[in-house]
């Protein structure tokens, strides 16, 4: 049955391969839409070098979220494709109003709708795939090119992958297939290493600090625990891991493999890129940050082969967003969340903390910095709006919570919206409604939870 399922959304995709092909042939330019997240870049990029490399054209916009006034103004354009990535599977019922052939490459939870015959909608869930753990929107939007021989673009799609935290201990079904392709095509290289951030690029005891996949217990989003625990080890810690000796490396490793064993383990790299980007997890790290600050052009740039000024201005970004991560998470540390029956939350209105805010709290929750038994929302306040990132853990899903379904029914009572998928999800309301929306989110998921 799986590998049914799995068939049928590889058939959807060569559909969509198709009207790609047919509209490059006609010299169309494609009208390129998606997500400023990792997953959202590295599927834009993927279908932005797919296009050149065809000598095709394309117009591209990144936004941090799919809007019904945006999509009227799409509706205007004369474009004959329009190619939507990591989001458009909510806004069937608009999007269908766009006249030409249009292209959905989503993963999230598709709404109950009709299409037209003039989108062709590939999502997995369409065919049984879970878009939460087995493919990403990057993932599908190669899927989607993958007919026009783009294997060597695997490893960009493993990027949105990691960049959604699809990878826990392995790759699984679509994200397995894109995997073995990329390998075999020789663009994806898999080694035993130690997973921690940064290698190349910062001191140890902020490599170690930074580490926020795999959580080190005690040392990640800790800058002076990660000083402490190198210096009690007799490791160097003001130089980077890449200047280790042998050694010092082998006593690190073992010290690593106490406090967390999953922090030895495969490395995914791109061999043809630059240091600082053949780790495709690094990668997907520096797409997210430029993303989150609103460098989007600097991000496509990357997938698209720039370098040099490019790269620098990329990982000085990083650099600041990810100690903003930990600033982020201390302050959760301290204060907590709010609690009440069925779900918590925590909310900001501080400029710095609201591009991290959703991020933070999925990692105190890994961390068990806050209760995981209870699904997060977290609130960061824009103008007379407030933005809502949700998130729950694995063990919450199987009990019957749905975050994605949860916000979009409790948003709608607002003339919000929401989605997403069972375990990560968003919405977007009117601030004054706040407290009423937790109310009603606080009942939906005692109802997912109770059946």
């Amino acid at each position: 049955m799986t590998r049914n399922k799995q068939h049928s959304l590889l058939n959807r995709a060569d559909e969509a391969c198709q009207v790609l092909n047919e509209n490059l042939e006609k010299e169309n330019v494609v009208r390129i839409i998606s997500h400023h997240d990792a997953d959202g870049l590295s599927a834009a990029g993927i279908i932005a070098n797919a296009i050149s490399e065809e000598n095709g054209q394309y117009h591209i916009t990144i936004v941090p979220r799919l809007q019904e006034n945006f999509i009227q103004k799409l509706i205007k354009e004369k474009y004959k494709l329009f190619f939507f990535c990591d989001m458009g599977s909510a806004y069937l019922d608009s999007i269908s109003k766009i006249k030409g052939d249009v292209i959905i490459s989503d993963h999230h939870q598709p709404m109950k709708y009709d299409t037209d015959s003039n989108i062709t909608h590939v999502n997995p869930h369409l065919f049984g795939v879970d878009g939460s753990k087995e493919v990403s929107a990057s993932g599908v939007t190669y899927l989607t090119v993958r007919g026009l021989k783009k294997q060597s673009l695997a490893w960009m799609a493993l990027a949105g992958a990691f960049g959604d935290m699809q990878y826990n201990s392995e790759f699984i079904s679509i994200n397995k297939l894109i995997e073995d392709e990329g390998v075999k095509d020789g663009n994806i290289e898999i080694h035993q290493g130690l997973k921690i951030a940064s290698k190349a690029e910062e001191p140890l005891y902020k490599s170690l600090a930074y580490t926020f996949n795999p959580i080190i217990p005690e040392l990640t989003g800790n800058l002076e625990a990660s000083q402490a625990f190198l210096e009690r080890i007799g490791v160097s810690y003001g130089i980077k891991f890449s200047d280790l000796g042998e050694e010092e490396r082998d006593i690190l490793k073992d010290a690593l493999i106490e406090l967390n064993p999953e922090i030895f383990s495969n490395i995914y790299s791109s061999p043809k890129q630059v240091s600082s980007l053949r780790n495709i997890e690094e990668y997907s790290r520096i797409l997210d940050a430029c993303g989150k600050n609103k460098k989007f052009g600097l991000a496509l740039g990357l997938c698209l082969g720039e370098k040099n000024e490019a790269l620098d201005n990329a990982l000085d970004i990083q650099r600041k967003y990810t100690l903003n991560l930990v600033e982020g998470l201390e302050w959760i540390r301290k204060e907590g969340s709010i609690t009440m029956e069925n779900l918590q939350y925590i909310y900001t209105d501080k400029k710095p903390r609201k591009n991290v805010l959703g991020t933070i709290g999925s990692i105190a929750l890994s961390m068990e910095t806050i209760n995981p038994k209870l699904p997060l929302l977290s609130f960061s306040r824009m103008d007379n709006m407030v933005k809502i990132s949700g998130r729950t853990t694995q063990d919450m899903v199987k009990c019957g919570v749905n975050l994605g379904q949860a916000l979009d029914d409790a948003s709608s009572n607002f003339n919000g919206t929401g989605g997403g998928h069972d375990i990560a999800a968003g919405a977007m309301i009117e601030y004054k409604y706040m407290d009423n929306f937790l109310n009603i989110m606080n009942d939906i998921i005692r109802h997912q939870i109770n059946g």
